[in-house]
């Protein structure tokens, strides 16, 4: 999640098992306040937070990945100043087809590095240590 905020200070985050809490001063000194109950539990210890000149990104872990929420907050009502950035929306249906896909097609690369072939001939290459050894002497 990010919390646009240009030329924030006094940021503080606090990201825990069920809830996050986000506090900083914008650019006039205004204090701004949040503190969101996650819908569900997340993991607090693999969660972290990154600061920019324009905001601050929240990368909340969830506990269990593979379960898709039905929105962001515990309570089933949207705060008007939350939206969804599309840009990195993640589709959970499908999703099991294309992990499988990609291992399916490293176990491909795997068997194709892994068979014996001869080496490739060498006949076709310059031998070019005798003009070495001519031009050292």
């Amino acid at each position: 999640m990010e919390f646009c905020v240009e030329d924030s200070t006094d940021v503080h985050v606090l990201i825990e098992d069920h809830r996050i809490v986000f506090s900083c001063k914008n650019a006039d000194g205004v204090e701004l306040y949040n503190e969101i109950e996650f819908y569900a539990k997340v993991n607090s210890k693999d969660s972290q937070d990154k600061r920019s000149g324009r905001s601050i990104t929240c990368f909340v872990r969830k506990w269990k990945e593979k379960v898709a929420w039905p929105r962001l907050t515990k309570e089933d009502i949207k705060p008007v100043w939350l939206s969804v950035d599309f840009d990195n929306w993640r589709d959970w249906e499908g999703d099991e087809e294309v992990e499988l896909a990609q291992v399916e097609h490293y176990a491909e690369l795997l068997k194709k590095v892994s068979t014996k072939r001869p080496p490739p001939g060498m006949d076709d290459l310059d031998d070019d240590s005798d003009s070495a050894d001519a031009t050292s002497n």
